[in-house]
């Protein structure tokens, strides 16, 4: 018997990698990581924690600021998942519009190669 999780897992395209890099909510006024946190990555989207509540197809951009010392690194896309963990924060699958490799290999070289 196949779970959810489990075909999710099927149908993914590029592998996740754990990123853990301070972000924040595109024109936003709190701080880099005061409200949204970057969890892990893949070419084709983020999981975040968040403060925030989103809802399905929601459009979300974010700053994600790295430690090479360049310009924040702004990801775009819609909320494909979202898990309610507890009274103050909730889990979110993010999908990109697009897929930007190069893009995405700036924030490869810096995460921590680390298992998920």
């Amino acid at each position: 018997m196949t779970t959810a999780l489990e075909s999710t897992e099927e149908r993914r395209i590029f592998e996740r990698f754990s990123a853990r890099f301070p972000v924040k909510f595109k024109d936003a006024r709190e701080d880099f990581g005061s409200d949204v946190f970057l969890r892990d990555a893949s070419a084709q989207g983020v999981r975040i924690l968040t403060k925030e509540r989103f809802f399905l197809d929601d459009q979300i951009s974010l700053e994600v600021e790295l430690p090479d010392g360049g310009e924040p690194m702004v990801l775009s896309g819609r909320v494909v998942w979202a898990r309610f963990l507890n009274l103050s924060l909730w889990d979110l699958g993010v999908q990109f519009h697009e897929v930007n490799l190069l893009r995405m290999q700036r924030l490869f070289k810096l995460a921590e190669p680390t298992t998920l």
